[in-house]
């Protein structure tokens, strides 16, 4: 966590350690600062930790953080990798959605006698913010299309969709924004027309959730923060605000207890879902219970045998499932049809093979519109390592171009116009080409930030998409239909460890190779640096540690083709690939090529021998087009099976085809 405030939680863990309490406490003193115009610091019980000047400006992200350590920890995971919504994107994903989602017809808007001085004071400043001024570069909007909405119920005066919805509520952080944006647009409107409006917003909100902890305490932070925001008064009503009983029985039928996934939606269809659902998948769900084994079985169970008329409700279950995916799915059949989900989950969705049915549902069933890829998700969410996508999807809806936009920066994020700084790249993604690069599995690629690189990499992605793939039966490395397959290292480091030591010269053993033994030379050379092969390495360093396999158990193998499996993302290659010398012993964090032997024989008979093959195959494996297109797919820093699979390996032209080889 960010601006020295990483250690409060953890610390408040050891004073207070029921979470429970914690929650109640924080809502409690929240709650009487507001009635007393004192800081929450100087409420808090005495025993707390000293309160960090960081998090007195925003309590509801302090109970953001409370929540999201309780969910981890009722999954039987660490509270440190407990990541909330941070507010800042929160902001920039509603101005941008409230931007899409403004009322404007397909043709121009005619001239009309309609005045802007008959519009409400809230309504008539929400508008002249949406015409800024540069009128001639902004889409017109419709103002008598937009009170029309108002008077429809679809919309309020200071411009949110309605009704809005959250399917995994987790403290209600965006409906908390919604609050303040409605507060800001109404700040010079009459006091009967904000009262009216509020009540139109809190009458259409729906937050859903399975935890009655997080049910309450999200009632209780919308409360405060209407209070806040001067929305709600603490007693009976008062000029431009509802009274504190009034918006308690809205909220009441607002945030209600209930499961997204495996039970019916309580209210009408919404026209705008906003959502971070949690990022779990079901083998790691109950982990933490004494029965979760069972647990996670019967929710997998459920979860797939759940249908509404006869259809199965998710579609995409595959592989190890994760929720978000599902909360994806199972968002879009809740939503109005083109309401609008604006989704954050983990950018592994926008490339990994097991998310390729949910990737392909959003594409030939409804609009996905928006892709925000945030690849540094450590500058926005504390610790965190996984890079983050932003959807943008409207249920329903034609098909149509993707816009990718990225890689965003925390310093990008705007909470207003349309929520990113202009210099964030955008590129519009279009069918036909998306379907040639990703062999219809509508995998996104990671495009560079830098307009240069960026070139670059469209190039190289449209030249090596037409080439066959290291699997495929018309490449050149296939032979009487067997394809060339990748292998993870035969030896799990942690199940083997008394069979690995540090290397000792001399000493009757086994070369270990791991990821750490690939290195690189200044002119670009790929190498094995491991104390059996080379006498340069210290006697300290990281290499000559683990090197050693002592093991007796385990058959000996040839010289073989392997990759590095695990890149740092700073560094310039995803991908290093080396010749590991015989009888060397490989761990699983290296992957390698498993060669037909009618490929072996034919790169014996035309180099000197199997290793000089080998490194000839190597030198086109290190290809830097190559290593690019392995860039621009990479769902995470793991090196799967299946990418090194689909790589397109471009060998010279007079390679004949194995395939034509008779076994």
């Amino acid at each position: 966590m960010q601006n020295g405030v990483s250690g409060w939680y953890a610390r408040l863990d050891r004073c207070l350690a029921d979470r429970t309490q914690q929650i109640d406490i924080w809502l409690t003193t929240w709650e009487k600062s507001l009635k007393t115009f004192q800081p929450i610091a100087a409420l808090l019980p005495e025993d707390w930790p000293t309160l960090p000047a960081n998090l007195l400006t925003d309590p509801g992200h302090v109970l953001d953080h409370l929540l999201a350590r309780h969910d981890a920890e009722s999954d039987g995971r660490s509270p440190r990798g407990a990541h909330p919504t941070p507010p800042r994107l929160a902001d920039a994903v509603i101005a941008s959605e409230l931007r899409e989602c403004l009322v404007n017809p397909t043709k121009p808007v005619q001239p009309s006698s309609f005045l802007m001085s008959n519009l409400p004071p809230g309504f008539r400043q929400h508008v002249e913010q949406l015409n800024l001024p540069n009128a001639s570069q902004e889409a017109e909007v419709d103002d008598e299309a937009e009170m029309l909405a108002v008077d429809n119920g679809t919309r309020t005066l200071s411009g949110i969709p309605l009704p809005v919805a959250d399917a995994a509520a987790g403290g209600g952080l965006f409906h908390a924004r919604l609050i303040r944006i409605h507060a800001d647009a109404h700040e010079e409107a009459a006091p009967e027309v904000q009262k009216e409006d509020t009540r139109r917003l809190f009458s259409n909100i729906q937050l859903l959730d399975i935890d009655p902890l997080v049910v309450a305490s999200t009632k209780t932070r919308l409360l405060l923060e209407a209070i806040r925001h001067e929305l709600v008064s603490f007693g009976p009503e008062t000029p431009g605000k509802i009274s504190r009983k009034e918006m308690e029985a809205l909220l009441d039928a607002g945030v209600q207890l209930g499961d997204a996934l495996q039970g019916e939606w309580p209210w009408t269809a919404p026209n705008l879902m906003l959502t971070n659902p949690p990022w779990l998948r079901i083998k790691d769900r109950f982990r933490g219970m004494e029965n979760g084994s069972q647990l996670r079985k019967e929710l997998g169970e459920q979860l797939r045998t759940i249908s509404d008329n006869g259809t199965p409700r998710f579609s995409t279950m595959r592989g190890n499932v994760n929720l978000y995916r599902l909360f994806i799915e199972r968002s879009l059949q809740i939503l109005s049809t083109n309401g609008r989900l604006r989704i954050v989950a983990p950018d592994s969705l926008l490339r990994e093979q097991s998310s390729h049915p949910l990737r392909e549902l959003l594409v030939t069933q409804h609009a996905w519109t928006h892709a925000w890829a945030i690849e540094e998700a450590n500058l926005l969410f504390p610790g965190m390592t996984q890079g983050v996508v932003v959807l943008g999807i409207s249920a329903n809806g034609e098909p149509c171009p993707l816009n990718v936009q990225g890689p965003i920066t925390r310093a990008d994020l705007r909470k207003d116009g349309e929520g990113l700084s202009s210099r964030v790249p955008v590129f519009e993604l279009n069918h036909e080409r998306w379907q040639a690069w990703s062999r219809d599995t509508w995998a996104v690629p990671r495009l560079p930030r830098d307009r240069m690189e960026r070139k670059y990499t469209l190039e190289v992605l449209d030249r090596l998409a037409t080439l066959p793939r290291l699997s495929d039966d018309e490449h050149p490395l296939s032979t009487n239909e067997r394809h060339v397959r990748v292998r993870v290292g035969e030896i799990d480091q942690t199940a083997h460890a008394k069979n690995i030591e540090t290397w000792v010269k001399g000493k009757r053993s086994r070369p270990f190779i791991r990821g750490v033994h690939f290195s690189e030379s200044e002119s670009g050379e790929v190498f094995i640096r491991h104390p059996a092969f080379r006498t340069d390495i210290p006697s300290r360093a990281s290499e000559r540690q683990l090197a050693m396999w002592i093991g007796e158990d385990h058959p000996t193998y040839g010289p073989r083709l392997a990759c590095q499996a695990i890149v740092n993302a700073h560094q310039d290659r995803r991908l290093r690939w080396a010749v590991i010398p015989e009888g060397s012993v490989l761990g699983n964090s290296v992957n390698h090529i498993e060669l037909h032997e009618e490929v072996e024989q034919r790169l014996t008979n035309d180099h000197p021998s199997i290793e000089d093959g080998l490194q000839w195959l190597c030198d086109h494996l290190n290809n830097q087009d190559l290593d690019e297109w392995a860039r621009a797919w990479a769902a995470n820093n793991n090196v799967n099976n299946y990418e090194l699979e689909m790589l397109p390996v471009e060998l010279p032209g007079f390679l004949p085809q194995f395939g034509s080889l008779v076994g």
